[in-house]
C-alpha cells in the first residue's frame, strides 16, 4: 500500500512503545497515543467489569417474580449498570483505545494532532470514573442512566449530582479525543494519503469525532442544568417551580441517539477491516461504505423524537421523526449489504476475528431490524416501556458495538502487543458469547411482547421461566467474556510472536514492526495505492 521515503529517524535506536525500562511513571505523564491507549483500555476494562457485575446482580434478582433485593436496591443497580457501561464503557471503548492506538499509524502519521490533550483527556476519563465510583461507595444512584429530570433534579434521595458530574468530567474526554480525530485526519496524513485511499476505520472514527465534537456539549449542558436546579432549585425542569420536564427529554435525546452512533460507528469501521482482510478483498462500493459514515453522523442529529412518542408531542411531529428514523437506517443497511457483498466469492476464512464480524453483522441486523419497529407509532407506544426495548438495544450495543470491539482486539492485538493469543480458546470465547447474549436478551423481546415492563424489581409469575433464560444466558456471557481477559494477560509473556504482519493484512499499520516503536515511522511513508489492496498473504505467525 505504501513506499517508505527516507527521513532522518528521530531515534537512533528504535524502542518499541511497550518498553517500561523507565518505570510507571513514564506511562502517567507520556504523550505516546499508543500507551494513552492502553491506559484507556485498562481503565475501560475495570468500568466494564463494575458496570457488568452490577448487570449480573440484578439478574440474579429477577430469578424470582418477587424479587432478592429491595426496589431501592434493583434501582441503584440497574442505574449504575447504565451509566457506567454507556458513559465509562461504550462511548470511549474503541475511539479511546483501538482509534486511538491506530488513527495516526494508518494515516502515516508519527502521533496524533495534540498529544498533550489526547493525555488531558485519559486523565479526565479517570476523573470522571472516581466520581462514578465515588457514587457507588456512597451509596449509588437511583434515576437510571437516562437521569429523567424532574425525578433527578428535585426528588431523589441517591448522589444525583456526583453522578452528573462525572458524566460532565467524561464528556470533555470525549470531545477532546474527537477533535484530536478531526485534526489528525485533516492536517497529519502522509503524501498520497487522499481521502479516497483512507481505510474505514479512519473514516468511521472521523464521523464519530464529528458527533463528539458537537452533540456532547448539549448533555453537557443538560446535566449542568440538572445539577444547577438540585443544587440551586431554579424552576428548569421541575414544573412545580416553572419548570418544564420535557425540555429535558429533548436536550438529552438531542445528545444521546446521536450518541448511539458514537458507540456504533467506530464498530463498523472495525467490522469493514476485518472483513476484508479475511476476506481477502477489498470492501465492496468503499465510497458508498465510507459516505454512510458521513450520512449517518448528520441524520443521527435529526431523529431524537421517536424516544418521546409517548410524551404527548404532536403527532405531525412524531410522523416527522418516525419517517427520519426511517431514513436513518438506510446508510446502515448499505454496510451491511456491502460486507456482505464483500464476502462474497472471497477467500473468507474463519479466524477470531473475522467470527466475531459474523457475530456483529447478525445480531447488529436484528436490532436493527427492531429499531424499524420502534420508528412506528403503532408498534412504538405499546412497547416504549417494556422490555422489548431493553433487548433492542443490547442487540445493538452489546450485540453490535461489543462484538466489534472484540473482533477489533483480537484483529489488533498481535500489532499491540507484538505477541498472538490461543486460537482454540478464543474461538470458543467467541462462540460463548454469541450463544449467551441469544440467551439473555433474545427471551426479552418475548417478554416486552406479552407486557412486561422495564425497571421494575418484581414480575408477574407467569414471565419467571424467561427470565431464568436470561439470567442462566447473562451467566454464560459473563464467562465468555472473562476467558478472553485471561488469555490475553496469558499471550504478554507466553504467547507466540507475531510478526508484523500475521494476517496478511493491507494498511500502513502492518507495515511496522509489532509492537510499533515509538513514533511509528522512522520514515516517512508515501502511499501509492488504493486502500485494501490485496494480495497474496506475505507472511505468517512465526
Amino acid at each position: 500500500m505504501a513506499t517508505i521515503a527516507h527521513e532522518t529517524p528521530r531515534t537512533a535506536t528504535p524502542v518499541n512503545y511497550l518498553n517500561v525500562e523507565h518505570g510507571w511513571k513514564s506511562w502517567l505523564f507520556t504523550t505516546d497515543h499508543k500507551r494513552i491507549a492502553v491506559l484507556y483500555l485498562v481503565s475501560i476494562t475495570i468500568m466494564f467489569a463494575v458496570g457488568g457485575f452490577a448487570a449480573v446482580l440484578f439478574r440474579i434478582n429477577l430469578l424470582t417474580p418477587e424479587g432478592l433485593f429491595s426496589p431501592e436496591m434493583y434501582n441503584r443497580l440497574f442505574s449504575l449498570h447504565g451509566i457506567i457501561m454507556v458513559f465509562f464503557f461504550l462511548v470511549p471503548s474503541i475511539p479511546a483505545t483501538l482509534a486511538n492506538f491506530l488513527i495516526p499509524i494508518m494515516v502515516g502519521a508519527k502521533d496524533l494532532a495534540f498529544p498533550r490533550i489526547n493525555l488531558l483527556s485519559w486523565y479526565l476519563y479517570v476523573i470522571g470514573a472516581l466520581f462514578a465510583m465515588y457514587c457507588v461507595f456512597r451509596g449509588g444512584v437511583d434515576t437510571g442512566w437516562t437521569f429523567y429530570a424532574p425525578y433527578s433534579s428535585t426528588y431523589s434521595n441517591s448522589y444525583v449530582v456526583p453522578a452528573v458530574a462525572g458524566v460532565f468530567v467524561a464528556g470533555f474526554s470525549s470531545i477532546l479525543t474527537g477533535l484530536n480525530f478531526i485534526v489528525t485526519v485533516h492536517k497529519m496524513r502522509a503524501p498520497g494519503m487522499t481521502w479516497s485511499r483512507l481505510p474505514l476505520f479512519v473514516w468511521s472514527n472521523y464521523a464519530t469525532g464529528l458527533i463528539q465534537v458537537l452533540g456532547t456539549p448539549v448533555l453537557a449542558i443538560s446535566l449542568t442544568l440538572i445539577a444547577l436546579e438540585r443544587v440551586a432549585h431554579v424552576g428548569i425542569f421541575d414544573p412545580n417551580i416553572g419548570g418544564d420536564p420535557i425540555l429535558f427529554q429533548h436536550l438529552f435525546w438531542f445528545y444521546s441517539h446521536p450518541a448511539v452512533y458514537i458507540m456504533i460507528l467506530p464498530g463498523m469501521g472495525v467490522i469493514s477491516e476485518i472483513v476484508s482482510c479475511f476476506s481477502r478483498k477489498r470492501v465492496f462500493g468503499y465510497n458508498f461504505v465510507a459516505f454512510s459514515s458521513m450520512a449517518i453522523a448528520v441524520l443521527s442529529f435529526v431523529v431524537w423524537g421517536h424516544h418521546m412518542f409517548v410524551t404527548g408531542q404532536s403527532v405531525y411531529t412524531s410522523v416527522a421523526f418516525s419517517i427520519l428514523s426511517f431514513m436513518v437506517a438506510v446508510p446502515s443497511a448499505i454496510k451491511v449489504f456491502n460486507w456482505t457483498a464483500t464476502m462474497y466469492k472471497g477467500s473468507v476464512s474463519f479466524d477470531t476475528p473475522m467470527l466475531y464480524a459474523f457475530g456483529f453483522i447478525g445480531l447488529f441486523t436484528i436490532g436493527g431490524l427492531t429499531g424499524l419497529f420502534l420508528a412506528c407509532l403503532a408498534l412504538d407506544v405499546p412497547v416504549h416501556g417494556t422490555y422489548f426495548i431493553v433487548a433492542h438495544f443490547h442487540y445493538v450495543m452489546v450485540g453490535g458495538m461489543v462484538m466489534a470491539y472484540m473482533g477489533g482486539l483480537h484483529f489488533w492485538w498481535p500489532k499491540m502487543t507484538g505477541r498472538m493469543y490461543p486460537q482454540v480458546w478464543s474461538q470458543i470465547s467467541a462462540a460463548i458469547i454469541f450463544v449467551g447474549f441469544n440467551l439473555t436478551f433474545f427471551p426479552q423481546f418475548i417478554l416486552g411482547y406479552l407486557g412486561m415492563p422495564r425497571r421494575y424489581h418484581a414480575y408477574p409469575p407467569e414471565f419467571q421461566m424467561l427470565n431464568v433464560l436470561s439470567t442462566a444466558g447473562s451467566s454464560i456471557l459473563a464467562v465468555g467474556y472473562v476467558i478472553p481477559l485471561i488469555y490475553f494477560l496469558w499471550s504478554l509473556k507466553n504467547g507466540p510472536i507475531a510478526g508484523k504482519n500475521p494476517w496478511g493484512a493491507a494498511g500502513l499499520e502492518w507495515q511496522i514492526q509489532s509492537p510499533p516503536t515509538t513514533y511509528n515511522f522512522d520514515d516517512t511513508p508515501v502511499v501509492n495505492e488504493e486502500a485494501y489492496n490485496y494480495g497474496p498473504v506475505e507472511e505468517v505467525v512465526g
